[in-house]
């Protein structure tokens, strides 16, 4: 239990701040990601760090249990197999994330996502 709150703890924050920042300043993070997707270095590169993370999480962290920390293996899990994506597949992630983009919605959908993962993480991780 003390790696699931050290990892609630380390996930939390940086996905709460990720959120917040994303709605405060949501023309800067669509040409962001805009510039992001016309470079396939950048995906290629996130892909490598984001499959490591993932990685290192299910590593340290799988835990197929009925309670709270098995979100923490799944996000491990959704992250090795989103920067594996990354790698192998940079150019339908960049057809992906073109059309994400397209939406006017899609940015709000995504940093609600990010608010609740770092809602919930930082809940077990600082709270209970």
């Amino acid at each position: 239990m003390a790696n699931s709150i050290f990892l609630a703890k380390l996930i939390g924050p940086v996905a709460l701040v990720a959120a917040v920042s994303l709605f405060l300043n949501a023309a800067a993070y669509r040409a962001m990601a805009q510039e992001f997707l016309r470079s396939p270095a950048l995906i290629y590169l996130s892909g490598l760090l984001t499959m490591t993370v993932g990685v290192a999480i299910v590593l340290t962290h799988n835990v197929w249990v009925a309670n709270w920390p098995v979100l923490i293996t799944v996000f491990g899990w959704l992250a090795a197999i989103g920067g594996a994506a990354r790698i192998a597949f940079p150019e339908k992630v960049r057809t992906i994330g073109e059309t994400m983009l397209g939406k006017p919605w899609a940015l709000n959908i995504g940093g609600a996502i990010w608010l609740a993962i770092g809602a919930i993480f930082c809940f077990f991780g600082y709270v209970r």
